[in-house]
C-alpha cells in the first residue's frame, strides 16, 4: 500500500455456502477501496495475465485454488506449471498466499492424501520459481530464501 503500485487482490475463494460467503464478505470489507479485485477460482494464470507492470499483487490462496481445481477435475501439474509459467513473466511484484497443510497427521482419507501431497509439491514448485519465500509461524515470518543463514560446504 505504501508503493505507488496499484494494488491488486486476486481472490481464489467462492462462496459454496453461507459461512464462506461471510469469510469472502469479510475479506472484501477489509480490503481499502483502492484495491482492485479479481475473482479467479481456477485459471490463476490468466488472472496474473490481466494485471500490469504498475500493479502490485497478492493472490490469495494457492491452498484454496489448489482445492477448486481438484473438485473440478482439472490436471494439477499443467495448471501449476502455467502459473509458475505466468510468474516468470511478471512484470510486477506478486505476493502468494499459501498454506502448509504437510506438517501434521497423515489424513485418513484418500482425496486428503492427495490434497496434502499435491499441495506439498504446488509449495515446493512456486517456492522454486520465485526470488523470496517467507513462512509465517504464530504471526511470525521466518525468511526461508533467500537463505538467511550461509550455505556451509561440508
Amino acid at each position: 500500500m505504501r508503493s505507488s503500485k496499484r494494488p491488486v487482490y486476486i481472490a481464489t475463494a467462492t462462496a459454496g455456502d453461507g459461512e464462506m460467503g461471510e469469510r469472502i464478505a469479510l475479506h472484501r470489507n477489509r480490503r481499502a477501496a483502492e484495491w482492485t479485485t479479481i475473482e479467479e477460482p481456477l485459471d490463476l494464470a490468466a488472472a496474473l495475465r490481466k494485471t500490469a507492470d504498475g500493479d502490485a499483487v497478492l493472490v490469495e490462496c494457492l491452498t484454496v485454488w489448489l482445492a477448486n481445481l481438484l473438485e473440478a477435475g482439472k490436471n494439477i501439474a499443467s495448471e501449476s506449471e502455467s502459473l509458475v509459467a505466468a510468474l516468470a513473466v511478471a512484470d510486477m511484484p506478486v505476493v502468494l498466499v499459501s498454506g502448509e497443510v504437510g506438517n501434521g497427521l497423515v489424513p485418513m482419507d484418500a482425496l486428503a492424501r492427495r490434497y496434502v501431497d499435491e499441495l506439498g509439491v504446488l509449495n515446493q514448485r512456486i517456492a522454486a520459481a520465485v526470488d523470496r519465500v517467507v513462512l509465517v509461524v504464530a504471526g511470525q515470518p521466518v525468511l526461508l530464501k533467500p537463505s538467511p543463514v550461509p550455505e556451509i560446504a561440508l
